[in-house]
């Protein structure tokens, strides 16, 4: 595949237009959030077969999904791939990470013991930490300023998709119990390679190369004024929120399966329905409307807060059974398309300079990812005593992202990058 002009300047005049190769470059830049999601998921749908399989106590399990994509690991791999990103370019970057990827995701696949489980769970994690940041940058980079958010938004549709192809595979080859789980861990593999290969005929960012003219920022300027304040804003809406969808993407199966809530089969299906929901709203409303003005960011994500909250606030006043699980999932799944990760990876674009973009999305990405792992240590304990203390904490956690996110969301929406960084300067 040949190497073609980036598609920033083919963008209209008014700014919306998105060409086709835009659709496709952010669909194999998206790919990024699907390997993501599908190998945290793949793995939270077998984490009660791992547990059997290997002999795993609680604490095993959750130092399992700590060290993983869904924690410590990415965080590790999103602040140096982030950061070196800026400095190297996103190119390099996003070119190689996915062949560790798939080497950490074939060490899982086969693993016979415990050392291969937690060593490839941790390789897949670094690798998938170091794409988000470079490939959401590039995205950002060369989409036009009134359809940032749209296209962002589709890389979201990939963070959905991937775990529902996983669940539903698993769902499928749930009769075949550990070899199920590892033929799922395989098409990941596949589909790490496939990506990888499309992805050699990307152009590095061309926003990125005329920035890197004029020098690089030092990693002190991320920390002072404006960038300290955008930094602190993105990362406490993602960090609050990342905890309650992280628990429900990893462990919601080994939860309903814990707490008899349905069979391995039935828990898998229930976890997919979360994804569905929020793919559909995701295309169907954040995609349409996130781009169009400040007040209409500011309303979708506060509908989606209150939505949240109240998800996990059933569980508080209703019995854990399954139709207030399945309103649970429907409530978080709405919420989540309209004010969880999509928006976060908008503003992570527009709030930071071209040379410090991918190296703060690293960081608050990373630190979410990092209390994440710690969260994760206890979650199989808390579980283990009923719903109530999770979803008690959860509810919590929703409400901080929410009203954090909705009184101080800066206004950015329609304008270009440059425009953003004049104003914020």
């Amino acid at each position: 595949m040949s190497q073609v002009t980036s598609p920033v300047s083919a963008a209209t005049t008014d700014g919306s237009h998105i060409t086709p190769q835009q659709w496709k470059w952010s669909a194999l830049a998206g790919m990024a959030s699907y390997l993501d999601a599908g190998s945290i998921v793949a793995l939270g749908a077998g984490m009660a077969l791992f547990k059997k399989e290997f002999g795993l106590s609680d604490g095993m399990v959750g130092a399992l999904a700590a060290i993983g994509p869904n924690a410590i690991g990415c965080a590790i791999g999103a602040f140096l791939g982030g950061w070196l990103g800026d400095k190297l370019g996103r190119k390099r970057i996003y070119q190689y990470d996915l062949m560790v990827y798939a080497l950490g995701i074939l060490i899982v696949a086969l693993s016979v013991n415990v050392t291969m489980l937690f060593l490839g769970t941790f390789i897949v994690g670094v690798a998938v930490g170091a794409d988000v940041p470079t490939s959401l940058a590039l995205v950002g980079e060369f989409a036009p300023a009134k359809a940032r958010g749209k296209l962002l938004g589709f890389t979201q549709v990939a963070w959905c998709l991937g775990p529902v192809i996983v669940l539903w595979l698993a769902l499928a080859l749930a009769p075949l119990e550990m070899l199920g789980i590892r033929i799922v861990l395989l098409h990941l593999l596949v589909v790490a390679i496939v990506t990888w290969a499309l992805r050699q005929g990307l152009a590095e960012s061309a926003r990125w190369k005329e920035a890197v003219k004029f020098g690089g920022k030092s990693l002190g300027e991320l920390f002072q004024g404006r960038n300290l304040r955008a930094l602190v804003w993105t990362a406490t809406i993602y960090l609050f929120w990342n905890l309650a969808a992280g628990t429900a993407g990893i462990f919601n199966p080994y939860i309903f399966k814990t707490l008899n809530v349905g069979t391995q089969a039935q828990s898998v299906g229930l976890s997919s329905m979360w994804f569905v929901i929020t793919m559909i709203v995701t295309v169907t409303v954040f995609m349409k409307f996130s781009d169009r003005s400040h007040g209409m960011r500011r309303g979708l994500w506060g509908l989606g807060a209150v939505l949240q909250i109240g998800a996990y606030a059933l569980f508080l006043l209703m019995p854990f059974t399954v139709p207030v699980v399945v309103a649970n999932i429907v409530l978080f799944a709405v919420g989540c398309a309209l004010a969880g990760e999509a928006t976060y990876k908008v503003f992570s674009q527009e709030l930071f300079p071209t040379m410090l973009r991918g190296t703060a999305q690293g960081f608050t990405f990373g630190v979410a990812r990092t209390v994440l792992g710690f969260w994760s240590f206890f979650v199989p304990i808390l579980a283990n005593s009923g719903i109530k203390p999770v979803a008690g904490l959860l509810t919590l956690f929703l409400a901080i992202s929410g009203v954090v996110g909705f009184f101080w969301m800066p206004d950015t929406s329609g304008k270009s990058l440059e425009q953003i960084e004049a104003e914020r300067a």
